[in-house]
């Protein structure tokens, strides 16, 4: 399979000095490329920007493939991350060290570094894939069909979304226009518009590829930064198109939830999260997402 765009900027090395993208391609590919323990080196993208700042997703993708390629396991059940303090594109470093092992799970610790600090920290529970028992007692959201759903379109500062195709159902896209619900939810489609395969990786991006659940109860009319997510992989995605929910349930003290749903187009759950953010008040954030709701 062709590298891609997401390929190339979630790609971190040992030392990544003078080498260009395809170097570091060939690089990862050589066995036993990353000791376990030792830093890697790469730049975090402009790719996968919200708002002129890097996607928390995107940013545990980095380190969920590091983890990923140095692991004996296979599967990441658990990977939780807290952002620290703001990051920004350009160089950065990793590091990451398995801290413990059973039979059954292994689990990681990581940090991603720029400008000489610390900026996000991750813990990870990777497992071996397996066939377990598959029960569900919540089915995938309805959602309409994808032509009576609302692309988002490519925005200034948002370059996301000039990578990835998101739909959002009608039912969740009133606040666009000022119409707002009493529920805080946000459901739709999204695919890699260059049609690449999802993996483990690009799942965290998912994760945190749909606007704020709020918007739809409040508008844009706030910031909602994140403290802390968590990913829980289930399945691998076999289909193009990934049916996501994203639901807030308790707004207070400043703090919110966010609990979100991640299914193939078969009806297999893929993904579960839980997204902790700081709901914050914002002229003018709610001016520049006012500025851009003609773009939508």
């Amino acid at each position: 399979m062709a590298e891609g765009v997401f390929d190339r900027d979630i790609l971190f090395v040992k030392n990544a000095a003078a080498q260009t993208a395809d170097d570091q391609i060939r690089r990862r590919k050589k066995e036993g490329e990353n000791a376990p323990g030792e830093r890697l080196y790469g730049n975090v993208s402009e790719n996968w920007s919200i708002n002129g700042n890097p996607n928390g997703g995107y940013l545990m993708g980095i380190l969920a493939k590091a983890i990923l390629d140095q692991s004996e396991k296979g599967l990441i059940s658990i990977f939780t991350a807290n952002f620290i303090s703001r990051c920004q594109a350009g160089k950065a470093a990793l590091s990451i060290r398995p801290i413990g092992a059973t039979r059954s799970f292994q689990r990681w610790r990581g940090a991603l570094f720029s400008n000489g600090e610390q900026r996000m920290q991750v813990m990870a529970t990777l497992s071996d894939v397996g066939t377990g028992e598959n029960r569900y007692e919540e089915s995938p959201p309805d959602l309409a069909p994808l032509d009576d759903c609302l692309m988002i379109p490519e925005i200034p500062g948002y370059t996301i979304f000039t990578h990835m195709d998101t739909r959002l159902d009608p039912d969740c896209s009133g606040w666009i226009v000022g119409d707002l619900s009493e529920v805080s939810e946000q459901k739709g489609w999204i695919r890699f518009r260059d049609d690449r395969p999802f993996d483990q990786a690009s799942l965290m991006m998912i994760a945190d590829a749909f606007p704020p659940a709020t918007l739809a109860s409040h508008g844009m009319a706030a910031w909602v930064p994140t403290l802390e997510l968590s990913v829980n992989i289930r399945n691998i995605p076999k289909t193009k198109w990934l049916k996501c929910r994203f639901r807030s349930r308790f707004n207070t003290s400043g703090i919110v939830e966010e609990d979100g749903e991640i299914w193939d187009e078969d009806g297999e759950l893929i993904a579960i999260s839980r997204q902790i953010s700081n709901f914050i008040k914002d002229e003018k954030f709610a001016h520049e997402m006012e500025r851009n709701k003609n773009r939508v």
